[in-house]
C-alpha cells in the first residue's frame, strides 16, 4: 500500500468532434505525467470528445468513435501512469456519460455519471442514462472515488464513494463558466469534503464551445476544506499534485495557488476567449464588423483585435447621410488605435436606389421605422458581400439591453455568425469599455493604451438611422432599463414585485411587451458568450408564439423612478 501518490492534473482545451486532436493532447499530458513519475493523468469529463456534444452524441456511429478512442489511448499509453478521461459509453440501448480509468494498455474500470443536470445550459437527462452509483476504483494500492461533475453537487455519490472505502475524490468536470460561479463550486465541493473528511481534487476543462465558455480554475482541497492549490483561469495548463498518507488520512502537500482576477476581467476574458475558439474551432482565421462610431462595435472590434490580432479584423464604416462627422472620425480613431482595417462604404447610392425602387408602391404612406431597417439591411448586404469574398466571419454587435428588447433589426445589424457581447447589458459594456482602456494582459493581442476613444464611451448612444436620434427617444434610459431587464429576464421576477422596488409599473409592463414580442428575433440570433445564468441562448427556452403576459402588478402602488 503506497503512502506517496502523485496526480497530474490536465487542465486542457478540447475541440468537440476532433478525436484526433484531444486524443494527441491526452498522449502529450500522459508523456508530461510520466516524466514527472505520477501515479495517474487526470483529463476532465467527456474530454475525448469535447463538451457539450448536445444529440452529436445520440448518433451512434459518434460514440462508437468516441470509444474506439478511448481504447487507442489506452494502448498508446500502455506503460506509466493510470488514465483517467471522460467520454461517451454506449451498452446496448444505454448511452452513458462516463468516466474511463485506463492501466496497462486497457480499461480497467468505467463510471457512469449519476446525477444527470438537467437546467440551465445542460440537458443530460434527455441525452443520457443514469447510472448506477459508481465504486471506488484501485491506484496503486489507494482506493480512488470519482463523481463525476453534477455528481460532485450532491452529497450521494461522494458519500456512497467514502462509505465504500474511498481514500480520495477525484472529480472531473466541464463546468462553463458564468459570473461568481468559481465561488459556487468551491462551496460545493468543500461541503463534499467535510461530509466525508477526504480530500478532493476538482479537474476542470478550458476552452469555448458556442455560448460555453469553460473556465479551468481546477482547485485542491484539504480534509477540512483547506485550499491547497489552485491552477489558472481560463489557460490550459498541467499540474502536479502530491499527496501523502498520515496517520488520519491523506493529505496534500500545498502547491501554488493562483491568485484570481475580479469579474470584470473575467467577463472581458470570456469574450475573448469565446471569439478565439469560436473562429478557430469552426476554421475562420479573420473577421469583420461594421463600426458605428459607437460604444458596442467599438468593445467588439476591440475585443476582436485582443483575440485574433489586429492583423485579422477588418472594419467596415458604411455610413449614410444621418451619420454624424463625429461617429466618422470616432470610427477612425478607434481604427488607427486598434491597429485594423478599415474600409468606408457610403451606403446613400443604394439606399436612394431601393428608395426610389420601393417608391410606387409606398407612394401614400408615411416615413416610419421601414426606412431606417433598410439602412441597416443595406449595410448587411455590402459586409456579408465582404464576408463572402474574403472568408471572413462576420461579427455583429448587439449587446444584450438591445437583444432583450428587440432593439436590434432581424436581417439587418443582427446578421453575423458570432457575437461577442450578447450576454452583457448596456452599462457592462460601457464599464468594459473603461477596463479595457486601463488595462491589458498578456493574452491580448491588441495594443495597449486607451484604445477606445473616451468620446464614444461618453456620449449619449444613438442608431443613427435618422436625424438628431438617440436610443432614449425610444427606450427608458439605460441604467432604468438594464435594473429592469435583469430583474425580469435574469432574476425571472414578477411585475409586482419588480414594481414594488420602486419601478414605474407601465415602463415595466412596456419593458415586459418588449421582451416577449421579440422572442423571434432571438430565436434567429447569433450564438454569443455567455456570462450569466440567464443568457439567450440554451440558459432561456421561451416559444415564440407565446400570448401569455404577467398580470401581476396593478395592484401595487407606484414609486416611480
Amino acid at each position: 500500500m503506497s503512502d506517496k501518490l502523485r496526480l497530474t492534473l490536465a487542465q486542457l482545451n478540447p475541440t468537440l468532434g476532433d478525436f484526433a486532436g484531444n486524443l494527441k493532447k491526452a498522449i502529450t499530458a500522459h508523456t508530461q505525467a510520466t516524466h514527472a513519475r505520477a501515479d495517474m493523468l487526470v483529463l476532465p469529463e467527456m474530454f475525448i470528445t469535447g463538451y457539450q456534444a448536445q444529440d452529436l452524441v445520440m448518433r451512434r456511429a459518434f460514440t462508437f468513435d468516441a470509444m474506439a478512442q478511448v481504447k487507442k489511448l489506452a494502448e498508446a499509453c500502455d506503460t506509466g501512469p493510470a488514465i483517467g478521461v471522460g467520454g461517451p459509453l454506449l451498452e446496448g440501448e444505454n448511452l452513458y456519460n462516463a468516466y474511463f480509468i485506463l492501466c496497462g494498455g486497457r480499461i480497467t474500470a468505467t463510471l457512469r455519471k449519476h446525477n444527470l443536470p438537467n437546467i440551465d445550459v445542460f440537458d443530460e437527462r434527455r441525452l443520457f442514462d443514469a447510472g448506477h452509483i459508481p465504486d471506488p476504483y484501485s491506484l496503486a494500492g489507494v482506493r480512488i472515488g470519482s463523481p463525476i461533475c453534477e455528481d460532485a453537487w450532491h452529497k450521494d455519490v461522494a458519500e456512497a464513494q467514502a462509505e465504500s472505502g474511498a481514500e480520495i475524490l477525484i472529480v472531473p468536470n466541464g463546468s462553463p463558466y458564468y459570473r461568481h460561479k468559481y465561488n459556487r463550486r468551491v462551496s460545493a465541493m468543500v461541503a463534499r469534503v467535510v461530509e466525508n473528511n477526504l480530500p478532493l481534487v476538482y479537474l476542470n476543462m478550458v476552452g469555448g464551445q458556442d455560448d460555453q465558455i469553460f473556465d479551468g480554475g481546477s482547485f485542491v482541497l484539504n480534509r477540512g476544506g483547506a485550499l491547497a492549490m489552485q491552477m489558472p483561469l481560463f489557460d490550459e495548463a498541467i499540474a502536479h499534485v502530491d499527496l501523502v498518507r498520515e496517520a488520519d488520512g491523506w493529505r496534500v502537500i500545498d502547491g501554488e495557488k493562483i491568485a484570481y482576477t475580479d469579474e470584470w476581467e473575467q467577463d472581458y476574458r470570456v469574450m475573448v476567449e469565446g471569439l478565439r475558439d469560436y473562429t478557430g474551432k469552426t476554421g475562420f482565421r479573420k473577421v469583420l464588423l461594421g463600426l458605428s462610431g459607437g460604444v458596442d462595435s467599438a468593445i467588439v472590434a476591440t475585443i476582436a483585435a485582443d483575440a485574433l490580432g489586429p492583423e485579422n479584423v477588418r472594419c467596415v464604416m458604411l455610413p449614410s447621410v444621418y451619420t454624424s462627422r463625429e461617429s466618422l472620425d470616432d470610427a477612425a480613431t478607434l481604427a488607427a488605435n486598434l491597429g485594423v482595417t478599415l474600409d468606408t462604404i457610403p451606403i446613400s447610392p443604394a439606399q436612394n436606389a431601393v428608395m426610389d425602387t420601393l417608391a410606387p408602391v409606398f407612394e401614400g404612406t408615411e416615413r416610419d421605422v421601414t426606412e431606417e431597417n433598410i439602412q441597416s439591411r443595406l449595410r448587411m448586404v455590402f459586409l456579408m458581400a465582404l464576408s463572402n469574398k474574403f472568408g471572413e466571419m462576420l461579427l455583429t454587435a448587439g449587446n444584450k439591453s438591445e437583444v432583450a428588447v428587440g432593439y436590434t433589426t432581424i436581417y439587418g445589424d443582427m446578421a453575423g455568425g458570432y457575437n461577442p457581447i450578447k450576454d452583457l447589458y448596456k452599462m457592462r459594456v460601457f464599464e468594459s469599455c473603461r477596463w479595457r482602456n486601463a488595462n491589458h494582459r498578456d493574452w491580448m493581442m491588441g495594443p495597449k493604451g486607451a484604445v477606445i476613444p473616451p468620446r464614444i464611451i461618453d456620449k449619449p448612444p444613438t442608431a443613427e438611422l435618422r436625424h438628431h436620434q438617440k436610443d432614449s427617444d425610444s427606450l427608458p434610459e439605460y441604467p432604468v432599463l438594464d435594473d429592469i431587464l435583469e430583474r425580469l429576464v435574469d432574476r425571472e421576477m414578477s411585475v409586482a414585485d419588480i414594481v414594488e422596488a420602486g419601478f414605474d409599473y407601465n415602463t415595466v409592463k412596456r419593458v415586459e411587451r418588449l421582451v416577449f414580442t421579440s422572442e423571434y428575433k432571438r430565436f434567429q440570433s447569433a450564438p454569443g458568450p455567455r456570462h450569466t445564468g440567464k443568457a439567450f441562448w440554451l440558459d432561456r427556452r421561451y416559444p415564440v408564439a407565446n400570448r401569455w403576459r404577467d398580470p401581476t402588478g396593478k395592484q401595487v402602488v407606484k414609486v416611480g423612478t
